[in-house]
């Protein structure tokens, strides 16, 4: 007579299957990937790819072959990544050979000129920046200013700029023998944010990129650096004040301070109220 078997002799023959099969794939022989994109890698290890293509630039000053190994990481925007990599090895300071070789080559890519960092060539540049949307960012007119992207903190911590701006300096710019020839509180396009708009030039009227910004307050202080945001010029820096506070600017660390400015407050013929900006222009000597 035959004997009859139930299921359960086939689900355990699948469950020990499974096992072996995870152990041997897992412990014994593991997956190895070789000759893989770079798109496909890691954060961490695109990190050090970038490194690798800005210290190669650094040594041979070839961006289009730098710009053609970056496009392989995929990232959306190559520029923005190579600025915000060079930033924050820069706040950790452990890197700092390879946060400067990363903000030469992010300063040259703005400009898309090879060998940009050693010849600067003339851009226009701008005054206030323009907005993604026509309507102005009104204030109430029964409180203190408030901006949709700079609201005071519990700890006064102004907000810097949206995009990322701290990046090494050039070697080839002097940070002294700077002259403001221009500090102006202008209202002339409704912004989201009040700011701080710096705009730097040599002796011939040329934009300087990579020229040292310190920004301090009572209880803080934030670096960055002009080029980066190179579609309004490569002198163009720009820093996001929050209301309520006092801040001196100075370019480099031995430069002349520019004392209280603090967020400028508009008002149009209608009485709303909006952000303006401070204007600064630096000349060298």
């Amino acid at each position: 007579m035959r004997e009859k078997r139930g299921p359960w002799y086939l689900l355990t023959g699948l469950l020990i299957g499974f096992t072996l099969g995870l152990i041997y794939a897992w412990a014994i022989q593991p997956v190895e990937y070789i000759d893989t994109a770079p798109s496909s890698l890691r954060a961490d290890f695109k990190d050090q790819y970038r490194a690798v293509i800005a210290a190669a630039y650094l040594a041979n000053s070839d961006l289009v072959r730098a710009r053609a190994r970056l496009v392989l990481l995929g990232d959306e925007d190559t520029f923005r990544a190579v600025a915000e990599q060079a930033q924050r090895q820069l706040a950790e300071g452990d890197k700092v050979e390879e946060a400067r070789a990363l903000g030469i080559l992010a300063i040259d890519m703005g400009q898309g000129v090879p060998g940009a960092a050693l010849t600067r060539t003339p851009q226009a540049t701008s005054g206030i920046p323009s907005q993604a949307s026509p309507q102005p960012a009104l204030l109430s007119t029964d409180a203190p200013p408030t901006g949709s992207t700079a609201q005071p903190t519990t700890n006064n911590t102004p907000t810097a700029s949206p995009f990322p701006t701290s990046m090494p300096v050039s070697p080839t710019i002097t940070q002294t023998g700077f002259s403001l020839v221009r500090q102006e509180e202008v209202c002339t396009s409704p912004l989201q944010a009040p700011l701080i708009i710096v705009d730097v030039k040599d002796a011939a009227g040329t934009p300087l990129a990579g020229v040292l910004i310190i920004v301090t307050w009572d209880s803080g202080e934030e670096r960055f650096y002009t080029g980066l945001k190179p579609e309004k010029g490569m002198g163009y820096a720009d820093f996001t004040l929050t209301a309520g506070l006092v801040y001196t600017l100075r370019l480099g660390e031995s430069g002349t301070p520019v004392y209280g400015l603090s967020a400028v407050e508009c008002q149009d013929a209608q009485g709303n109220r909006y952000w303006g900006a401070w204007i600064l222009e630096f000349v060298q000597l």
